[in-house]
């Protein structure tokens, strides 16, 4: 028992205020609370600064101890939603079949596979002995060898996101000798499966390179395939459809560059498929010496193309890019290649051959509003494709598509222990207009007897060209079976309805993203749905910086206020080239280094620069002490900030995660506790 729960605190703390600033442009930035960034980061061991971390756990501690058993009711209810002895549709891949499990009670999965031609099932991977007696885990990348001989896999026990990667002999189940720190990427086999390819994050947690490891020799040996000279590039290696190429890719935000390795000898000369323009991207795969090229060169919202290898950067239209179709990925089989994309927004997915470029063959759905996308289809010669669906009223579904007959075969569809009855709820699809007249899509569930006006719930992203799907969600029953519409609001800076949708809440345009959110807002308002005070609001890490802005714009809209990790303190982030992420997010935010306006525009909507003395609504907010994503001391240095100029007595609340980085903490259950915090702070202070 600690002592916050013997003596809870009576009042919030309050951080010490110690003068700094910094001078840009001319301009200077006063900052009281730097001091809460640990200057031995990613090390956080100053005792001023985790003591006040621990006084803020304390006093969230203590704030919602009243809250305990509506927590508990909240993650009993959605606990009894999860089918807790549960499993995947096996898929074959080689030789085998490959499936994962959950067992009753069980925080983790294990992962499991049966010869296609008879025998025992296998237990390749156990993740709830890996995880044992860890405070945190987390399975990064898995791949079975070609051979099915070997198994290598990635975990990271701490959220700092640096992963150690092992390589397990399936045969005799012991680990080889080979073990390999800090990696941040792909596991991929190469050379005849004697040899693994990967990339390490650097000090600054960057992936500028892809390496060669040979199993059995020293680490000191491995080879470097590439090097990325330029620190706002990512590198990634992935495996082409057909298993023959090395695809080594380096990009940021807006530009991209790819190579191509023979697997089978990737100590071969690259081929460079073209040389980076700035502000195009382009994939690539191979079938029968012909690369497929997804780029947007030509229309933003990319076209498909082909290439001969002898002549990889010349490249034939082969799908144009449209206004109405947003291409946003293909996959190559052998006797096909499917596309997917977006329609209006919905997600679309077509059969097209490679022996008639007129035979388009799109995927039939049931309803108006869904998510669906190909799932895992591991094999060259495919017949049948794996395709997942959901809706914000369809549990996830799991098909078989027949190629030949066209024909949906359903193989599972999510079960819910505890009951549910889709013909209780509705959902619809609307179209709200924003200030500046642009129509702005909403998603919306709620139950068909819920009373209007009543609470709604408003979910936003918007940022990175991350479209958010009206997917399916068993814990959002909490709060729709309590009366609350459920919306997402599918704002500018996701890519949702394209690339002009995703450019539009981008660099000079961003405040468009926090002016589409609070505009859908007052229309649901409009429309009857919800009246001003009765939202609550949630977003995470960009959407947090979302959270942030909307509150200081228009805080009296908001009920409750729930910011995840959240970006909120951006000038300062975006004028630190040191920082993990910074120079690689500077095609998304602007260089305030370099450029006085973007400097001047980040400095306008930063949520840390903007707090001023109002009153604020309701709000929690969380961390992740290991978080190299959204560093813990943004949360902190805002919540601190709202604390000494916020006029009202609403509930702030902080909560970090000493032990877990930006997906708070791992396993099925404990995660879902931290939901049931949330959504049970939200009832409480929407007096519900």
């Amino acid at each position: 028992m600690n002592d916050a729960t013997v003596n809870p605190p009576k009042t919030p703390p309050s951080a010490a205020k110690k003068p700094s600033s910094v001078i840009h442009h001319g301009i200077t930035v006063a900052d009281d609370y730097a001091w809460l960034r640990d200057p031995k980061y990613p090390t956080v061991d100053d005792p001023e600064i985790l003591a006040h971390l621990e006084a803020e756990n304390a006093w969230f501690e203590a704030a919602i101890a009243g809250q305990k058993d509506r927590i508990d009711a909240l993650f009993t209810e959605m606990r009894a939603r999860i089918k807790e002895a549960d499993s995947s549709v096996p898929q074959k891949d080689g030789d085998y079949l490959y499936w994962i499990e959950f067992e009753d009670g069980a925080e983790y999965k294990k992962w499991w596979r049966r010869p296609v031609a008879g025998g025992a099932d296998e237990l390749i991977l156990d993740e709830v002995a890996l995880a044992e007696s860890k405070d945190y885990f987390r399975l990064g990348a898995i791949s079975v060898s070609n051979d099915g001989r070997l198994l290598a896999y990635s975990i990271d026990d701490n959220g700092s996101e640096r992963f150690t990667a092992r390589v397990k002999d399936l045969a005799t189940g012991e680990h080889l000798p080979d073990e390999i720190r800090g990696t941040l990427s792909s596991l991929v086999w190469a050379a005849g499966d004697t040899a693994l390819v990967y990339s390490l994050a650097n000090e600054q947690w960057r992936t500028d390179n892809a390496r060669l490891h040979r199993l059995g020799t020293p680490l000191a040996d491995d080879v470097e395939l590439y090097h990325e000279d330029d620190e706002g590039f990512r590198v990634g290696t992935t495996l082409s459809a057909n298993e023959k190429w090395l695809i080594v890719s380096t990009s940021d935000h807006e530009t991209s560059e790819v190579r191509l390795i023979p697997a089978a000898d990737p100590l071969a000369d690259p081929l460079l498929v073209k040389r980076r323009s700035k502000g195009v991207e382009y994939e690539v795969d191979e079938r029968e010496g012909t690369l497929f090229v997804l780029a947007n060169d030509t229309h933003e919202n990319f076209r498909l193309a082909t290439a001969r290898l002898a002549s990889p950067g010349d490249w034939t239209t082969l799908i144009e890019g449209s206004d109405e179709f947003y291409l946003t990925g293909f996959d190559l089989f052998r006797d096909f290649y499917v596309v997917e994309g977006r329609q209006a927004g919905l997600d679309t997915i077509e059969v097209r051959y490679y022996d008639d470029p007129a035979r388009v063959e799109p995927i039939a759905f049931p309803e108006a509003s869904y998510s669906a996308g190909l799932g895992d289809n591991p094999e060259w010669a495919m017949e049948k494709l794996r395709v997942g669906y959901q809706s914000m009223v369809s549990p996830a579904t799991t098909y078989d598509y027949h190629v030949a007959e066209r024909r949906l075969e359903v193989l599972k569809v999510q079960e819910i222990p505890s009951g549910y009855d889709a013909g209780l709820y509705a959902t619809e699809r609307l179209h709200v207009d924003a200030r500046d007249g642009t129509q702005i899509p909403v998603s919306i569930m709620y139950r068909k007897d819920r009373q209007s006006p009543g609470p709604l719930h408003l979910y936003g992203y918007g940022a990175y060209g991350i479209a958010i799907p009206p997917g399916f969600s068993t814990t959002r029953l909490s709060l729709v079976d309590r009366g609350f519409a459920y919306a997402i609001a599918h704002i500018r800076g996701g890519d949702d309805l394209g690339r002009a949708w995703y450019k539009g809440g981008k660099l000079e345009r961003r405040v468009n993203t926090f002016t589409d959110f609070v505009d859908v807002a007052k229309g649901l308002i409009a429309r009857g749905y919800t009246e001003e005070g009765r939202i609550s609001i949630s977003g995470g890490s960009a959407g947090g910086e979302l959270m942030g802005a909307v509150v200081n714009s228009d805080p009296g809209l908001w009920g409750a206020v729930v910011a995840h990790v959240p970006f909120v303190d951006v000038l300062s982030t975006m004028l630190d080239a040191s920082l993990p992420l910074t120079p690689g997010e500077w095609p998304e935010w602007g260089n305030p280094i370099e450029d006085r306006a973007a400097f001047e525009l980040i400095r306008s909507y930063s949520p840390y620069d903007n707090v001023r003395e109002q009153a604020y609504p309701p709000m929690l907010v969380t961390a992740g002490l290991n978080d190299p994503r959204v560093t813990y001391w943004e949360p902190a240095k805002w919540v601190a900030r709202l604390r000494e100029k916020k006029t009202d007595d609403n509930v702030l609340l902080l909560k970090t995660n000493m032990g877990a980085g930006h997906g708070g903490k791992s396993g099925r259950f404990e995660s879902l506790r931290e939901t049931a915090e949330e959504y049970g702070f939200i009832l409480w202070q929407m007096g519900l």
